[in-house]
Parts: structure tokens; sequence; C-alpha cells
């Protein structure tokens, strides 16, 4: 499935950018296929990742989902990542356990109990943290609500999603893409608040999603750890621009 460009706002002119100067691995994935979206989250098409990120993009309206992962272990502990120095966008901030996308895929197209979204979440996991995924099954995954948020990397990448929240609590085993990851660390609730508070002073670097769901959500979601229903929102689109 491909949208046509001129209805995505994808610019043509991106196809021949030069990112030689970029890591071989990231410029590879950067051809994976995203899911284009409207504002309703409803697909309308794929676009590659590089297309997707580009602000010359984002600033004509491309959008595509996401989602985020939040992994606890048994003892309520959240494991956070520092994104590798590879990575095209956003390298080396601090965020929550793996943030990736959906592929324009059948199996990551499904939308029914969001099982696409999940299917991506567990191939992500593997592929950044090696986690494997018995120790993550699909079922394991609890959906908790949509953010729509866009937020510039640097002059000419940056990200513009509907990201779909997913809390999944295991204790796993870690086998870390250096090419995805540069560091990991679990954290309690209150060492977290610690962190951000004084990220400006240790010039910790905090991607913008995680930012935001850290202000408006984390903490109501994490003290109701072991009871989320009352919490799930599966209706709202939270716009958070």
């Amino acid at each position: 499935m491909v949208a046509d460009d001129s209805a995505a706002g994808i610019v043509d002119g991106s196809q021949g950018l030069d990112l030689s100067q970029y890591d071989e691995e990231q410029v590879r994935l950067m051809g994976e296929m995203c899911i284009l979206l409207d504002e309703n989250d409803k697909a309308i098409g794929a676009a590659s990742k590089k297309q997707c990120h580009l602000m010359e993009n984002i600033n004509k309206g491309t959008l595509h989902r996401a989602f985020s992962v939040f992994l606890f272990n048994s003892k309520n502990e959240l494991l956070l990542q520092q994104r590798a120095t590879e990575k095209i966008t956003f390298p080396e901030y601090y965020t929550n356990t793996c943030c990736s996308h959906p592929l324009a895929t059948a199996d990551e197209l499904e939308e029914d109990g969001q099982i696409g979204v999940k299917r991506a979440a567990q191939r992500k996991l593997e592929h950044e943290l090696g986690i494997k995924p018995e120790q993550v099954p699909l079922e394991k995954f609890r959906y908790l609500t949509r953010i729509h948020y866009v937020a510039p990397s640097d002059g000419m990448w940056g990200e513009h999603e509907i990201d779909y929240i997913l809390f999944v609590k295991a204790d796993v085993d870690l086998d870390i893409n250096e090419n995805e990851v540069k560091s990991t660390r679990y954290v309690t609730m209150d060492r977290l608040k610690q962190l951000i508070a004084e990220a400006d002073q240790t010039g910790t670097k905090l991607t913008p999603w995680f930012k935001l769901i850290d202000t408006n959500f984390l903490y109501k979601w994490w003290a109701s750890l072991d009871d989320l229903d009352a919490l799930v929102d599966h209706d709202t689109i939270h716009r958070l621009l």
C-alpha cells in the first residue's frame, strides 16, 4: 500500500538526499516503510522512514504511526534506554524502553486488538534489546492510549506521530544491539523523577515523546501498574502539539 506522494505531503526531492555522513545500518533502516495516517489514525498509505522523518515533509503534514513500550520488571522498575550515537534522530537521548514504528506489512497493519502494533513492539524489543518474543508474549502487552505530537530533532529530521502507548511487565534477559542502544538502566519512580528534575543540570537529553508521556500520564499509570483497567482510553487521541 503506497500513498500518492502529493496526498501524503511528501516532497519528491527528498529521494535524492545524501545520507553518506550517517551510519550505514541506520541508513538501511531508513528504507523501511512506515504507515501513513490521517489525523484520526486512519491508515492512508505508506512511505519510507526517511520520508516520514524529514522536516520538509513533516511541515507539509506527513504523519505516521508509532509505538512506545514501557517495560517494567517484577519490582515495578522501568527499563530505560539511551539511544545509540549512530541513530539519525535523537542520538544519545534517554527514553523509555523501546520506541519505533509498525511497518506497512500485513501483520503490522492489522488493527483488531492493536495486534499489529504489538507485533511491531515485540519485533523491535528483540532487535534493539535482544529480548526474546517468548519473554514478552503478545498477550502481555497492555495498550493504554495514543498521543499525537510533533518534534524536530535538528534542522533536517524530526517526528510527527500518532504514538501507541504500550505497557508490559516481565523479567527479561537483555542482549543489547549497540547500533541501536548505547546503555540501559532500570529505575524506580522516585529515581526517574530525580533524573528528569536534574536533566538540565546534568546535561541529560530526553526524547520529546518521553517527556510528554512523563509529564502528562506516566506516574498515574505506573502507580496503578497492576490494575490499569480504569486508566485505559482507546477512544482518545491526545493532541500534545
